[in-house]
């Protein structure tokens, strides 16, 4: 079975878009996917991911997303109440404190060491994503926890004192090792792949690799 890591951001639109197609690669090949739960970039890097003075990329990536989700045929709603990244949307300005972008990467972490990694992102993701007001609050996450097969209740015992956080901060060297800084990337065999519009030149290469279930 060839493990292919994927690096993914819970406030990613882009990350959420490809969480299907993923998961049908999961299912047409006989690969292991392992799920690297990075924090957004505007929070990890110390450089502004915008400029103020220049909206114009970050309304291209809103309305792009938008359009690619509608593409798709999924759900699309980017999330303001609450964002998962605490931002200022005048002067993009990130604020130091990021509890619930945290927690959703340590609940991703643990996600994964339960061995549901992906499917918990395409259950939350689909929460965060589609239009749901307060998705943090109420039975939201527990919900898409157990739709994933996990127990939200145990999951948030087990990050409560874990080092959850320095297996995120591991997985954003290993993703600047690979060459890359974006999500969703896609590694297999050292190769990245990068975007949720790189799925189909994955799934080449996979064929190339003879990795098909019979």
């Amino acid at each position: 079975m060839e493990p292919i890591d994927v690096y993914w951001s819970f406030r990613s639109p882009y990350s959420y878009l490809a969480t299907p197609g993923l998961l049908k690669i999961a299912e047409d090949y006989d690969v292991e996917m392992n799920l690297r739960v990075v924090l957004p970039i505007a929070v990890r890097s110390k450089a502004a991911l915008f400029d103020s003075s220049n909206r114009k990329p970050a309304f291209y990536i809103l309305m792009d997303s938008m359009r690619r989700a509608e593409f798709l045929g999924m759900p699309y709603a980017f999330p303001t109440n609450p964002d998962p990244v605490t931002q200022d949307y005048q002067t993009f300005k990130v604020a130091e404190e990021q509890p619930l972008i945290k927690r959703l990467a340590k609940l991703g972490v643990e996600a994964q060491r339960r061995d549901k990694g992906l499917p918990f992102a395409k259950e939350v993701s689909h929460v965060i994503f589609g239009g749901i007001d307060k998705w943090d609050e109420g039975e939201h996450l527990a919900n898409a926890a157990a739709a994933a097969g996990l127990d939200l209740a145990q999951m948030e015992a087990a990050i409560s004192d874990g080092d959850h956080l320095e297996e995120v901060e591991r997985n954003h060297q290993a993703l600047d090792a690979v060459g890359h800084w974006g999500v969703p990337t896609m590694v297999v065999q050292g190769e990245p792949f990068f975007g949720q519009d790189r799925i189909e030149t994955l799934r080449w290469r996979l064929e190339g690799l003879g990795l098909r279930k019979s």
